[in-house]
C-alpha cells in the first residue's frame, strides 16, 4: 500500500552511526530508525544475543512461562518505578495496553464511570485506534469513521484546562509524552510534570507516560521523567528497548495494574524469546552509566553548536528545542525540503511537527560524529540560503 512518502534512498547495511546505500554511499544517520537503533547499527552485543537465542527457541505461547520474559521484566522493574510489565511488539500496542490498564483499574476499583482519557495537541501515540484517538491528530483520525468516545485533547500548556479535566468525575487518565517526538520535540517543563503528579493524586486520576521515543536513555537519563523527580502510574516503552528488534512494553505500578487479571488482555508474539533476548541485552547496554554520560556530553555539544547555527542563520532556524538526543530544529523553510538538502550532504535527519526536523542519533554517537553532523547542517543551511537568494 502506498502509505509511505519514501526518500529516494535505498539502504543496504549499517554500522554504528553510518547507514550505507546500495550504491555504497555512506550517510551519517541521525534518524536511527526514528530513535530506535539506540546503539547504532549492527551492535555486536545485540547480534550475539540474537544469534544465541535463535539457536534455541524463537517462539512459544504465553500459556507457558518464558524465562527471558521474566528476566527482562525484573530488570525493567529494577530500573524504573514499575512493579508489573506486559510485553508487546510495538509502541502502539504498548500504548493500547496502557489505555486498557487505566480504564480497567477504575472498573476494578468500583468506578466504572471513569473512562475519559485526556491527551495533548501535538501528541503522537501510534496508529492503532485507541492510540490515534488518544492523540487526536486530525491527519491520523480523518477518514477512519467517528472518533472513539471518551478521548479528549487539551492544548499544550493550558493549565486551566488541565486542572478542569483532572477534576472531572469521569476522568480515568492523562496521557502525555514528557518530551513530544513527532509533535516537534516540545519538552514539558519539569515543574509542570511535578504539578501534574500532585493534581492527579488529589483527584484519583492515573498518569500515563508515553516514553516510546523519549525513554531508554534518549534524554540522558534512562527515562525522561526522571529529570522531573516524579513517576507516572503507567508507562509505554518500545523503539530503543529492542535496539531495532520489534518489542514494546507497558510498565505499571502494582496498584495501577490491579485490574489486569487473567483473561483481560494478551498477545501472540508479545514477549517472544527472540525479542526478550535482544531487549535484555539492549537495556543493559543502554543503562550503563557510560552510555548515559555520553548522551549528556555529546548532546550538550550539539545543542550549544545548534544555538550557534541559529544565531548565524536566523533566516532559516527559528528555535532549537528538546532534551538530550531528542533534538528539534524549528525552521522557516519547509522542513521536508531541508531534509532533502541535508541528505545531499550525506546527513539523515527526521521530520517532525511544527515544521521541525529532528536529530535522533544513536546514543553511542561520538564527539567527532557530532562535529561532522554540525558541519553538514551548516552546509545545508548555506545551501538553503543560496537557493533562497537565487
Amino acid at each position: 500500500m502506498g502509505v509511505y512518502n519514501r526518500a529516494p534512498l535505498e539502504v543496504e547495511r549499517g554500522e554504528g552511526a553510518r547507514l550505507y546505500a546500495t550504491d555504497g554511499t555512506a550517510y551519517l544517520d541521525c534518524v536511527a530508525g526514528i530513535a530506535t537503533n539506540a546503539l547504532g547499527h549492527a551492535h555486536p552485543r545485540l547480534i550475539e544475543a540474537l544469534r544465541a537465542q535463535a539457536d534455541k527457541l524463537w517462539h512459544t505461547s504465553n500459556i507457558f512461562r518464558i524465562p527471558g520474559q521474566e528476566a527482562l521484566a525484573d530488570r525493567l522493574c529494577e530500573l524504573s518505578f514499575a512493579d508489573r510489565v506486559f510485553f508487546t511488539n510495538s509502541g502502539s500496542e504498548a500504548v493500547e495496553t496502557a489505555l486498557k490498564t487505566a480504564r480497567r483499574y477504575h472498573f476494578a476499583n468500583g468506578a466504572p464511570e471513569r473512562v475519559t482519557v485526556y491527551g495533548f495537541d501535538g501528541a503522537f501515540h501510534g496508529r492503532t485506534y485507541g492510540a490515534m484517538n488518544a492523540a487526536g491528530n486530525p491527519a491520523y483520525v480523518e477518514g477512519f469513521g467517528p472518533k472513539l468516545p471518551a478521548y479528549q485533547q487539551i492544548t499544550f500548556g493550558d493549565h486551566e484546562a488541565i486542572r478542569a479535566a483532572i477534576a472531572r468525575p469521569d476522568t480515568a487518565a492523562i496521557i502525555l509524552e514528557p518530551v513530544q517526538g513527532e509533535g516537534g520535540a516540545r519538552a514539558v517543563p519539569e515543574v509542570c510534570l511535578r504539578g501534574l503528579r500532585d493534581l492527579c493524586d488529589e483527584h484519583g486520576v492515573l498518569i500515563i507516560f508515553d516514553e516510546v521515543q523519549s525513554g531508554m536513555g534518549r534524554t540522558g537519563r534512562l527515562w525522561a521523567h526522571e529529570w522531573a523527580g516524579m513517576t507516572p502510574d503507567i508507562m509505554a516503552v518500545a523503539k530503543a528497548l529492542g535496539g531495532g528488534f520489534p518489542i514494546g512494553a507497558c510498565l505499571a505500578t502494582e496498584k495501577a495494574a490491579s485490574g489486569m487479571v487473567v483473561g483481560v488482555h494478551g498477545s501472540t508474539f508479545g514477549g517472544n524469546p527472540l525479542a526478550m533476548a535482544v531487549g535484555l541485552a539492549a537495556l543493559d547496554e543502554i543503562a550503563r552509566p557510560e552510555t548515559l554520560a555520553n548522551v549528556n556530553e555529546v548532546a550538550g555539544y550539539l545543542t550549544q553548536q545548534l544555538h550557534g547555527l541559529k544565531a548565524r542563520f536566523e533566516d532559516i532556524i527559528v528555535d532549537v528545542r528538546g532534551k538530550g538526543f531528542l533534538i528539534g530544529i524549528k525552521l522557516i523553510p519547509n522542513n521536508r525540503e531541508f531534509m532533502a538538502m541535508a541528505r545531499d550532504q550525506h546527513l539523515l535527519v527526521a521530520g517532525g511537527g511544527d515544521n521541525c526536523v529532528r536529530l535522533l542519533p544513536p546514543l553511542t554517537l561520538t564527539m567527532d560524529e557530532a562535529r561532522e553532523a554540525i558541519e553538514k547542517l551548516e552546509r545545508t543551511c548555506e545551501q538553503v540560503r543560496a537557493r533562497q537568494a537565487s
